[in-house]
C-alpha cells in the first residue's frame, strides 16, 4: 500500500511538473495568439475565448507533442484550427463602411442595428501587455497586422482565405507549412493567397502615410481632446481631414467629409457645452484611442463611447466610435469617473 501510495504521489508530482513546464512555455504567447484569433474573428471577446480553448486543447495534447516544430508553431496550428471551427457558425463582422452602402446624410435619421455582430477594437494592452513601451519601429509589422482597416478588410475574405493571408503575410510561414496545416496543396495555397491579396487590395486603404504618433501627432491628439472637452465643434472639424470618415457601430450609417461630421456631432451629440465630455486616452489596434465619458443630469460622467482614431498627414482621417459599453471593462476602464 505504501508503495502504491508513493507511486501515486510521484505520479502526481510529475503531472504538476509537466503542467508547470507547459504553461511556462505557452503563457508568453498569449498576446500574439490573441492577436491571431482576433484577426481571424474580428472580436476581442471571441479571440480571448478561443485562446482559452486553444490552451485547453494544447494542454490535453501536450503529452503527444513530438517537437517536430517549435512550441510557437504548434500553438499557432491549434489556434488556427480552433478559429476555423468557430467560423463555421459565425457571420463576418463588418463596420458600417463595409455594408456596401454610400455615405449617409449627416442631418438624416440615425438607424441602429445592435443585433448585428460588429467588428470590435482590440486594446493594445491585450496584445502587447499593459504599459508596453517597446520601440514602435520594432513593432511595426505587428501593429500594422491589427490595424482596424486591415482587420475589417479580412472580414470580407472566406475563413480559409483569412487563414492563408495571416499565416503567409503576417506570420511569414512557408506555403508548404500552410498547405500542411490547412490540408491543401502548395499550389492551392499560392492561388488562394493571390486571390485574397487582390481582394484586399480593393478593400484596404493605403496606410503608407500612417505613422506612429510623434510630437506633432501628440499635439494633434491633445487639441482633439481639448476640442471635445470644450464641445468646440468647429475645433473638432479643423482637426479632421477634408475627406475624413466617421462611423459608429451599432449605427449603420457612415459619414464622410469634415463639415458633414461636424453637422452630425452638432445635431446628435448629447453634450451642450464645455465640461460635458471628458476623454481618457487609451490605445487599440496599434492606434490612438479615447474613452469618452458624458456628464449626466446628476453631474456624474458615465461611459459613453470609445473612439479609435486613424491619424494621417497630421490630421484625423478616420474615427470609429463604439457605443458598446462592454468594451470599457475590456479596456480596463471604469463605467464612471
Amino acid at each position: 500500500m505504501k508503495i502504491i501510495g508513493a507511486g501515486r504521489y510521484v505520479s502526481s508530482m510529475t503531472a504538476v511538473a509537466t503542467d508547470e513546464a507547459f504553461f511556462a512555455l505557452v503563457e508568453p504567447l498569449r498576446g500574439e495568439l490573441t492577436a491571431h484569433c482576433y484577426r481571424m474573428l474580428g472580436s476581442v471577446h471571441d479571440a480571448q475565448d478561443l485562446v482559452q480553448e486553444t490552451y485547453l486543447r494544447a494542454w490535453r495534447a501536450y503529452g503527444k507533442f513530438e517537437q517536430r516544430s517549435s512550441i510557437r508553431t504548434w500553438m499557432y496550428q491549434i489556434a488556427t484550427n480552433t478559429c476555423l471551427t468557430a467560423l463555421q457558425s459565425s457571420a463576418r463582422r463588418p463596420m458600417p463602411t463595409g455594408l456596401g452602402q454610400p455615405s449617409s446624410d449627416p442631418i438624416g435619421r440615425l438607424d441602429s442595428n445592435p443585433e448585428m455582430t460588429w467588428l470590435e477594437p482590440i486594446p493594445d494592452s491585450v496584445v502587447w501587455g499593459p504599459g508596453e513601451t517597446a520601440d514602435p519601429a520594432a513593432q511595426v509589422v505587428a501593429r500594422e497586422s491589427v490595424r482596424l482597416a486591415f482587420v475589417a478588410a479580412l472580414q470580407h475574405l472566406t475563413p480559409q482565405q483569412r487563414a492563408v493571408v495571416i499565416l503567409r503575410d503576417v506570420l511569414a510561414w512557408r506555403a508548404s507549412e500552410v498547405a500542411e496545416l490547412l490540408e491543401m496543396t502548395t499550389a492551392g495555397v499560392n492561388s488562394t493567397l493571390q486571390r485574397a491579396r487582390a481582394h484586399l487590395g480593393k478593400l484596404a486603404p493605403d496606410q503608407a502615410t500612417e505613422r506612429p504618433v510623434d510630437e506633432h501627432g501628440q499635439d494633434l491628439l491633445e487639441r482633439y481632446v481639448a476640442a471635445f472637452e470644450n464641445y468646440d465643434v468647429s475645433g473638432i472639424v479643423s482637426l479632421l481631414k477634408e475627406d475624413a470618415v466617421w462611423e459608429m457601430p451599432p449605427f449603420t450609417g457612415w459619414y464622410q467629409g469634415a463639415a458633414g461630421i461636424g453637422q452630425l456631432i452638432s445635431l446628435n451629440c448629447p453634450a451642450s457645452g464645455p465640461g460635458d465630455m471628458r476623454l481618457v486616452p487609451t490605445s487599440a489596434n496599434g492606434q490612438p484611442a479615447f474613452a469618452v465619458y458624458m456628464r449626466d443630469a446628476d453631474g456624474v460622467h458615465r461611459a459613453f463611447q470609445i473612439q479609435l482614431l486613424t491619424v494621417t498627414d497630421n490630421a484625423v482621417s478616420h474615427v470609429a466610435a463604439y457605443f458598446d459599453l462592454r468594451l470599457f471593462a475590456t479596456f480596463g476602464l471604469p463605467q464612471q469617473l
